[in-house]
């Protein structure tokens, strides 16, 4: 067997036993694209042959004929959810089925697309699927993101190679951001997620009210919500086991209260959203609320997704990590969020990720608003690291705890 094929089967097995940790007899579904089939035959025989699975699941997406409907489709064809879709994730929910979404992204895809268009039909999907994007953020259904190399997409990253020399590249980052070249990727992870682990608790036990953010073109103090849970790589579900949600990760966050945002914030890096690339854009908060903006490119884009909802004006998830990480250090722009953020600390415009409070898995909407938490039919992260920037953590008594020093970790 060649480095590339045990590589590619040791990040299968990587993603199906720590990422959404497979259980035996348990169902999975997977979403994946055609020009990927060869890596689901991989998933499915270690499903069956190695973990003894429930039934396996698949659901397929093609570029092509997504971007023909974009192009060509009625507005009548466009918003239609057939039943049968939703009625068939309601089932799956309900018998505990896990969620692998395997991405292989092409980020020019909508290009030239009308952003209005592309807003539109993804809030309408995001209403028709709410209930279970509910049961993914509150742990009932064992999801994971993960990435595939696809030539579109590589060669995006890498215009000067070839076509094969580009998806060959861009599977050897893949396999490095991810630990999946090491001799024993499992274990890997395991010593990763402990790393991250004690971060977590650090932080947990510092109870810090307010994080204070500075770099370029950013000042920005963030109130953190009450009964906040600084969390990891890996969280626990409703069934008691732990699972990844993305893979690669390099993050530890929490949930930041929802009036409790003041003060500019600067992106750092590009962010590619439902297709169109959105470059050098930054906020005005003020009691939590998104009041100002502006993008150099892609400024309408963004404009639709703060008009998604209310919830999309605030925030909803505080993530850190260190501008020293395996995928930054790869020194390139890899043009997906799952990458890209896990290069960068970050933030998310909409809901909170609900395991990140005390509580709040088994609160209704009302008592989500009434404890500050977002909620939105949205949640979109997007990059504010640097080498530069600074992050102090501020106690109740306004002493202030230097946590990020020049982009990375104080201590």
């Amino acid at each position: 067997m060649s480095d590339f094929n045990r590589n590619l089967r040791k990040y299968a097995e990587l993603i199906l036993k720590n990422g959404v940790n497979l259980q035996k007899g348990q169902e999975l579904l997977i979403s994946i694209g055609t020009n990927q089939a060869y890596f689901a035959e991989i998933l499915v025989d270690i499903c069956y042959k190695e973990i003894e699975s429930g039934t396996v699941h698949i659901d397929w997406s093609n570029d092509h004929i997504t971007r023909s409907m974009y192009e060509h489709a009625s507005d009548e064809v466009m918003m239609h959810i057939p039943g049968y879709k939703v009625e068939k994730v309601k089932e799956l929910s309900e018998k505990g089925a896990a969620m692998l979404y395997v991405m292989a992204s092409n980020p020019d895809l909508l290009k030239g697309i009308d952003p209005k268009r592309i807003a539109e039909t993804s809030k309408n999907s995001a209403k028709a699927f709410e209930p279970f994007r509910i049961y993914r953020m509150d742990g009932r259904v064992p999801w994971c993101i993960a990435g595939v190399s696809d030539k579109v997409w590589a060669q995006k990253m890498f215009p000067e190679l070839n076509e094969v020399e580009a998806e060959a590249k861009l599977w050897e980052y893949i396999f490095k951001a991810t630990r999946a070249d090491l001799e024993d990727p499992v274990g890997a992870w395991e010593k990763h997620v402990k790393n991250l682990d004690e971060r977590s608790k650090w932080l947990n036990s510092m109870s810090f009210k307010s994080l204070h953010y500075k770099g370029e073109g950013t000042d920005l103090i963030v109130d953190l919500v009450k009964d906040h849970i600084w969390q990891s790589a890996a969280v626990e579900t409703a069934k008691g086991y732990t699972n990844i949600l993305n893979v690669p990760t390099e993050e530890v966050f929490t949930v930041n209260d929802k009036y409790g945002v003041n003060g500019t914030l600067k992106s750092t890096m590009p962010l590619n959203l439902r297709g169109t690339l959105i470059e050098d854009f930054s906020f005005v908060f003020k009691n939590g609320k998104v009041v100002d903006f502006d993008a150099k490119v892609g400024k309408e884009a963004l404009e639709l997704l703060l008009d998604t909802d209310e919830g999309a004006k605030h925030l909803g998830e505080v993530a850190l990590v260190p501008y020293d990480s395996p995928i930054q250090n790869l020194n390139t722009l890899f043009f997906n969020t799952l990458y890209d953020e896990n290069a960068s600390c970050h933030f998310a415009l909409g809901n909170a990720i609900m395991s990140g409070v005390k509580g709040a898995t088994k609160m209704t909407k009302e008592e989500h608003e009434a404890n500050n938490i977002n909620t939105s039919l949205t949640h979109v992260d997007f990059m504010v690291g640097s080498e530069s920037l600074s992050i102090n953590g501020i106690l109740e008594d306004g002493t202030e705890v230097p946590v990020f020093v020049r982009g990375n970790w104080a201590k």
